[in-house]
């Protein structure tokens, strides 16, 4: 009779509910937050689901030694997790992006991508404003990444200059892309006058396929040279991009676009959630770090606004641009340009911004990996 007790107590002492703590409640409560908001707001369902369930799965308490946790060595969580450590994930899902990517709106107008460069203004505030609140360089370059509303983008460079701080870093970059459509609009509104807010632009002139075929190779040359060291992320972006062009590599780039990019995204949805025990999780530096984050994208928004704003300055009457596609500098794809065109036409019904802002837009993506590759060079 004594073994079945001992036998009883033991195996509570193995359940979660023994070895819960407010900690935990509280992050599976964010959890399932992230997961509303995925279903019923809608807000970057594809991501925010995974990572929302992936939080609550890296929250159920543990009994140590099982080798179940994402941080247990040999654990399947734990290897799967090695692809965010070790930034595999981040390059194939910038594959994925390039393969569905028309660069189209960029090539017709170029001066376009001075935009989505004038967007990586809220990265490099928010890596100044770190370095004031005490951060190291690497972590403060690490966190400022977030203004690119770019996640594959931030787990990659934090995964390389601070990997302690990853799962903060991630689940920020993440959060503030499924707010896109509530942070941009009060400061696209705030930066722009009614007049300004009506400017119609030209129509994108036609792109030849031939245009389509050289742009990935120059564009990975010229940015490539510049900051070898985004190499992964420009390379596979811009590789992306020639499989859907050339014409001759469909299956390929389908993969590239379907199947891979979806898998992808599952992996590092749920591994980037599962990351955030709440002993790791729950300290001062990741409330810094999601009001940092909020501070460099929403500067990133207003530098693109106001950018534009400057550059209408230089431009004759019928070749002036909509302030509003200014927000679409940063690198959600395609959110930040939708967000445009809904913003226009609220003041205009005959004003459509899609394709026009789908030129910083992308801008953005090339712009962020850019800016990446900048600090892990001078940081690392």
């Amino acid at each position: 009779m004594d073994q079945i007790i001992n036998n009883l107590q033991q195996f509570w002492e193995y359940t979660g509910f023994a070895n819960i703590t407010f900690q935990h409640i509280l992050m599976i409560c964010i959890g399932l937050g992230f997961i509303a908001m995925g279903i019923f707001k809608e807000w970057e369902p594809l991501l925010l689901v995974p990572i929302g369930f992936g939080m609550i799965i890296g929250n159920i308490p543990l009994y140590p030694g099982f080798s179940v946790g994402i941080y247990e060595e040999g654990s399947v969580l734990n290897i799967l997790y090695h692809g965010v450590k070790n930034g595999w994930y981040p390059p194939l899902i910038f594959l994925g992006i390039g393969a569905m990517t028309d660069f189209s709106s960029l090539i017709s107008n170029p001066k376009l991508l001075l935009i989505g460069a004038a967007a990586q203004f809220g990265i490099f505030t928010a890596y100044s404003v770190a370095l004031l609140l005490g951060f190291e360089a690497n972590a403060a370059g690490a966190i400022g990444i977030i203004g690119g509303a770019d996640g594959p983008t931030a787990i990659f460079l934090s995964s390389r200059l601070a990997p302690d701080l990853m799962g903060a870093i991630a689940v920020s970059a993440y959060s503030y892309m499924a707010l896109v459509p509530v942070i941009q609009p009060p400061i696209m509104r705030l930066f722009t006058t009614k007049k300004e807010r009506l400017i119609k632009m030209k129509s994108p002139r036609a792109v030849s396929k031939m245009e389509k075929i050289i742009f990935p190779i120059v564009g990975l040359l010229l940015t490539a040279f510049i900051v070898p060291s985004g190499l992964p992320l420009l390379g596979m972006l811009f590789f992306g991009n020639l499989l859907k062009e050339s014409g001759v590599t469909r299956r390929l780039a389908e993969t590239a676009r379907g199947p891979l990019i979806d898998i992808v995204t599952i992996l590092i949805g749920l591994t980037v959630g599962c990351s955030t025990q709440a002993d790791k999780f729950l300290q001062m530096k990741s409330v810094l770090i999601f009001g940092l984050g909020a501070m460099s994208f929403i500067a990133a928004t207003a530098a693109g606004v106001l950018f534009v704003k400057i550059l209408n300055l230089f431009l004759k009457p019928g070749n002036k641009i909509n302030p509003l596609i200014g927000n679409a500098g940063v690198s959600a794809v395609p959110d930040s340009a939708r967000v445009s065109e809904l913003i226009g036409l609220t003041y205009d019904r005959s004003n459509h911004l899609l394709m026009h802002a789908m030129g910083p837009n992308v801008a953005g993506v090339i712009g962020s990996a850019v800016a990446a590759g900048i600090l892990l060079g001078f940081l690392s």
